[in-house]
């Protein structure tokens, strides 16, 4: 066994991280084993207390600690309507605007048939049940405006309107503050489709 064998890990566990290379993680194992050791051993006890407690949300699937996540039992929300997103820090998003009030679903990705992720990897069955539950009135697709969003979107709508349910669509545009001349093509054609 080499005696770098645990920086070795190290490193090739950090690799696993989005958007971060072999350089970046040697960076990172380098500075917590040679400067801040107590903030590796901190990293090492939050992983591992989050993978053994976080879970999905039984209604919503977005991560929390108890059967059923804080939005989903919060009385003031407006339980009519259901946001439909890709991962928990879109909903965070969504949550930050303040505009919002209703509760969500959230998919945990995008259909990527490329990836091997189909609508039974992403859960679909466990959304149309949720959002034909007979308290549902609105399902807001919120997906990502790339092409694997816009199919996912596209999807679940068409699964929705079989079950009777017409959902809605976050807008496109231009976006606040920005010059026309700077916006690209594409956002001004939505923008003048989705007028209002």
């Amino acid at each position: 066994m080499s005696d770098t064998h645990s920086l070795d890990a190290l490193i090739q566990a950090l690799r696993r991280l989005p958007g971060v290379g072999i350089k970046s993680a040697q960076r990172m194992a380098f500075h917590l084993l040679q400067r801040d050791r107590p903030a590796a051993q901190a990293l090492a006890r939050a992983l591992t207390e989050a993978t053994e407690n976080i879970q999905h949300c039984k209604l919503c699937n977005t991560f929390t600690q108890a059967e059923v996540c804080a939005n989903c039992l919060d009385a003031r929300r407006d339980h009519t309507q259901l946001c439909v997103v890709e991962t928990p820090a879109d909903q965070a998003a969504m949550d930050r605007t303040g505009a919002y009030q209703g509760l969500y679903f959230v998919l945990m990705g995008k259909l990527s048939p490329l990836d091997g992720i189909g609508p039974h990897e992403l859960g679909l069955d466990k959304l149309f049940a949720r959002a034909c539950d007979g308290i549902v009135r609105e399902v807001i697709l919120a997906t990502n405006f790339t092409a694997e969003g816009e199919a996912t979107a596209h999807v679940i709508a068409e699964g929705l309107r079989a079950k009777g349910l017409q959902p809605t669509r976050l807008a496109r545009g231009v976006p606040v503050g920005s010059e026309l001349e700077y916006v690209d093509l594409g956002t001004i054609a939505h923008a003048l489709v989705d007028r209002r």
